[in-house]
């Protein structure tokens, strides 16, 4: 544990002194973000190790001896990171809990550098970059070489803000292209230009970047009178300095993530790289009460979008059964955020995969999650090998009962044939429990192992045995009454589940979530699923010759029929609970977005209605998208069914719509 916590200092510090005092990055920046969170996660767990030279104890980077210093009279903080919009809720329930109703100013996260500007008698005096958060370096002779940045603001008064100095894409274009022209390696982003840029000793090579800003932060707004941030945006631009048009507020954090989407489409089009969003609260006092922590101010966070391939090392590879015996490689990885999860494992599907990307345990890998679900390995990054990867061989013996593995028909997977293999069954159990299936509270997969271990749990009967165990179960380590209560309640519990619930815990071959509710809906109950014929099965929407044949198989199995029939006696629920689907010419078969605040329903009572005539409800809008549902202030989503013609209907259309289905 300490080796890895004082490798990971030496790494951050080292890539801080490349980012931040070369301008030349050694690695990415979704690296860097890893890196630091699994330091911050360390220390939390175990402050003994925490040293004082830790990169967690300060904002930024070292200074260049060819600069002054400047001390900052407040100082210049970063801000926490968020990578997913449950994060952001998180942030939100925060600040609700101190007694605070938010409002929130959204601002886009410019790709530049942060710089202070101070005026005296509303003259520049001097401008600053962060430096180490205390210190920075006095760059004052080339932020006046920048166009937007005033000489001399509207008003004689002293006065400091802060900003983002960056460099505009077309600009940056256009140093490339005669880069390139000249046989010379082009720059490889505007953020590490811009930096370089302005970080000059030569003040003509900084004028001759083009370098632009702005402006969005007053340290002091109280001290001229201001009670809001975004007052204090509206007063910095009063004053003459470049703020930026795309600054929103929002009363509701549902609408700021709306607008967050929105953000994330508009991105290509923007003139400027940006990288996320900033969340600030907008009232002074309430930013008061919130406070800081040493590093970050508690009442801002910023939203890093989700880069779209991250990478990682490939730590080892490991082959795990799942509950039909297939065996499948995953990825061991060190941990990163991919599209705002925390991936450590990934499947690599079967041994093919593996050698047709020629992955090696050791390599450096680029991911992604397929689908934005799945974390998917796409290649190894060959110019980043040591010579110290290994190559995989696939395994000739299951890794649980040392069965000798057989080949599909296929030649592509091999799968364990011991029908009793202990993996397969506890993979089995495992999905019975789940929270799509019986969502079973309490059995967790080391439960299920530990038990099936002891011998308390073999097979899904077993499960509503326990009960019979209570004192046994109440004796193990880890254990005690309340916990083994709570177990046997959740037990209890799980026999009124509706039927697709039991369906999906039956593990039938193919049958997901979505397939369950299907045959749920259509059918009722278990017995009418049994006397199903494939003709049948084969005439429903979304279901194909494989999956009805796999329902057929399972159904005439006397093996699986007996089973069913335990579950029966033990009191099970094989009836379908859910309301029975209509059909209707306004919701059936369509994609609907609902967007603002209905007059006379709630967004999600209106989403029930629409789903129980077999529409569907989603959370963003696209070009699938059939109807737009708007009421009082829509946001971003509105204004992306104008763009793509998707057919709008306000809040009186559903309102009449709804009054009609009543009568």
């Amino acid at each position: 544990m300490e080796e890895r916590y004082n490798e990971l200092i030496n790494i951050i510090n080292e890539a801080d002194y490349n980012y931040h005092t070369l301008d030349k990055p050694t690695i990415t920046d979704q690296e860097y973000d890893s890196l630091l969170r699994e330091l911050f996660d360390l220390e939390e767990k175990h402050p003994e190790l925490v040293r004082e030279d830790s990169p967690t104890h300060r904002a930024g980077g070292q200074i260049l001896a060819g600069f002054n210093k400047i001390t900052h009279k407040i100082p210049m903080l970063s801000l926490s990171d968020v990578f997913n919009y449950d994060e952001i809720r998180l942030f939100d329930e925060r600040i609700k809990k101190e007694n605070i109703k938010p409002q929130y100013v959204c601002e886009q996260k410019i790709d530049g550098l942060s710089v202070s500007l101070i005026y005296e008698n509303g003259i520049l005096k001097s401008g600053a970059t962060r430096g180490n958060g205390t210190i920075g370096e006095d760059i004052t002779t080339n932020v006046k070489t920048i166009k937007t940045i005033p000489l001399k603001i509207n008003e004689p008064i002293d006065i400091e803000v802060r900003g983002e100095i960056y460099m505009s894409k077309k600009t940056f274009n256009k140093i490339n292209q005669e880069r390139i022209k000249n046989n010379q390696e082009p720059y490889l982003n505007t953020r590490n230009l811009a930096a370089g840029s302005i970080r000059q000793l030569d003040s003509k090579v900084a004028a001759s970047r083009k370098l632009d800003s702005f402006i969005y932060h007053l340290p002091n707004p109280e001290d001229y009178g201001l009670a809001t941030h975004y007052e204090a945006l509206e007063y910095m631009k009063k004053l003459g300095f470049k703020t930026n048009p795309n600054n929103k507020i929002f009363d509701n954090i549902e609408d700021l993530i709306d607008y967050i989407e929105y953000e994330k489409e508009l991105r290509p089009s923007l003139e400027y790289d940006i990288d996320g969003l900033v969340i600030k609260l907008n009232n002074i006092q309430d930013q008061f009460k919130m406070g800081y922590t040493a590093k970050y101010p508690r009442w801002a966070t910023a939203y890093k979008f989700p880069a779209e391939t991250v990478l990682t090392k490939l730590k080892d590879i490991t082959f795990t059964v799942g509950r039909t015996g297939q065996i499948t490689p995953n990825a061991v990885l060190d941990p990163v955020i991919v599209a705002g999860s925390k991936i450590s494992r990934a499947t690599l599907h079967n041994i093919g995969y593996i050698e047709d990307k020629d992955l090696r345990i050791g390599d450096i890998v680029s991911i992604h999650k397929a689908g934005d679900v799945i974390p998917e390995v796409v290649a190894p990054i060959i110019d980043r090998r040591t010579g110290q990867e290994t190559r995989v061989k696939m395994i000739t013996n299951c890794p649980i009962c040392n069965s000798e593995l057989k080949q599909t028909a296929s030649k592509i997977d091999y799968f364990c044939p011991n029908d009793n293999c202990p993996a397969r069954n506890i993979e089995g159990l495992i999905h019975f429990v789940s929270r799509e299936a019986m969502n079973i509270e309490g059995l967790g997969e080391a439960i299920i192992e530990d038990f099936y271990n002891l011998g308390f749990i073999k097979n899904f009967i077993d499960i509503y045995n326990l009960k019979n165990h209570q004192e046994d179960l109440i004796e193990l380590e880890g254990f005690g009454t309340k916990s083994v209560t709570n177990l046997l309640s959740s037990i209890e519990e799980s026999k009124k589940r509706s039927l697709e619930h039991l369906l999906m815990g039956l593990g039938i071959k193919g049958i997901g979530e979505k397939t369950a509710k299907i045959l749920a809906q259509k059918y009722r109950n278990i017995d009418n699923l049994i006397n199903v014929t494939y003709n049948d099965l084969i005439s429903i929407k979304d279901i194909g010759d494989i999956l009805a044949k796999n329902i057929c198989d399972y159904f005439k199995s006397q093996e699986n029929l007996k089973l069913i029939a335990d579950l029966k006696h033990l009191g099970i629920n094989m009836n379908t609970i859910m309301e029975e689907q209509k059909e209707n010419e306004y919701f059936t078969n369509k994609k609907f977005v609902i967007t603002g605040t209905l007059s006379k329903i709630k967004r999600n009572e209106l989403k029930k209605i629409i789903e129980s005539y077999n529409g569907d409800v989603s959370e963003s809008v696209s070009s699938k998208t059939d109807v737009v549902i708007v009421g009082e202030s829509p946001g971003s989503k509105y204004d992306k069914a104008l763009k793509l013609n998707i057919e709008i209907w306000n809040d009186e259309k559903i309102n009449e719509i709804l009054s009609e289905l009543q009568k």
